[in-house]
C-alpha cells in the first residue's frame, strides 16, 4: 500500500493573493485549483503557482498548520515561504 503524505501548502493566485490549504497529493491538488475544481477561493483567481510546501506526519497536523497559517499576515506568510520549512527551497 502506498504511504500517504500530508502537506500544507500555499499557492500564489493570479491576483497576487495567497491561498493556503492541505492535501495528500500536491500535484493533483494544484491541477484541481488550475482547472477550476479546487477551492471556491481559487476558482476565479487561477492559474495558481505553488509557492510553499511543508510535509506533516498526520492529516490532523497538516490541518492544524493550515488553520494557523491562514491567520498569518501577508508579511509573515512571505517569510514562511522563504524559510527552511519550505520543501521548495
Amino acid at each position: 500500500m502506498k504511504e500517504k503524505h500530508n502537506y500544507t501548502y500555499m499557492v500564489l493566485c493570479r491576483d497576487g493573493s495567497l491561498y493556503t490549504g492541505w492535501t495528500t497529493d500536491i500535484d493533483k491538488r494544484i491541477e484541481a485549483h488550475n482547472s477550476g475544481k479546487g477551492a471556491k477561493y481559487t476558482r476565479n483567481r487561477g492559474p495558481v503557482e505553488l509557492r510553499y510546501l511543508e510535509e506533516s506526519g498526520t492529516k490532523e497536523e497538516a490541518m492544524q498548520k493550515e488553520a494557523a497559517y491562514k491567520k498569518l499576515t501577508r508579511k509573515q506568510k512571505d517569510a514562511l515561504i522563504l524559510s527552511k520549512k519550505n520543501l521548495l527551497q
